[in-house]
């Protein structure tokens, strides 16, 4: 299996860690889980509880976008090392964006971001100019 395919694993696997960061958050902030209603009582979560949640929400939304660029790189047979340091780069960002919205720091974590989609995007390019002089 490739670098990329391994980050695309790597990637699939945050939303849950989030998950189990947000169980931890639901329990300390409201006083245990309600596995019935789980989004309302996300919704009730406040400051970093709250971010958490809503940096799993957004891992969730990344994954498709990163899965698609990973295969569309591969089935075109773009670059292997430069669509492998593509991937790297976006699964770097997607470790940090948690931390990062945790913490509140919203210009950090809007680069990250950036730099993920950035590194999608290369991927992409890779895809297009297989084969090009």
């Amino acid at each position: 299996m490739t670098i990329p395919f391994w980050c695309v694993v790597i990637v699939a696997l945050i939303p849950y860690l989030l998950a189990g960061t947000g169980l931890y958050f639901r329990i300390t902030q409201l006083g245990g889980w309600d596995n019935d209603n789980p989004r309302t009582q996300y919704a009730q979560l406040e400051g970093a509880g709250w971010r958490v949640w809503a940096a799993q929400l957004n891992a969730w939304e990344a994954l498709g976008l990163f899965t698609a660029v990973v295969v569309i790189a591969h089935l075109a047979g773009a670059d292997p090392d430069k669509s492998a340091i593509a991937a790297v780069v976006f699964v770097v960002t997607r470790v940090l964006h948690p931390v990062l919205y945790a913490a509140n720091l919203a210009t950090l974590r809007s680069v990250t971001v950036t730099t993920g989609l950035l590194s999608c995007a290369y991927l992409v390019y890779l895809a297009a100019n297989t084969g090009l002089a």
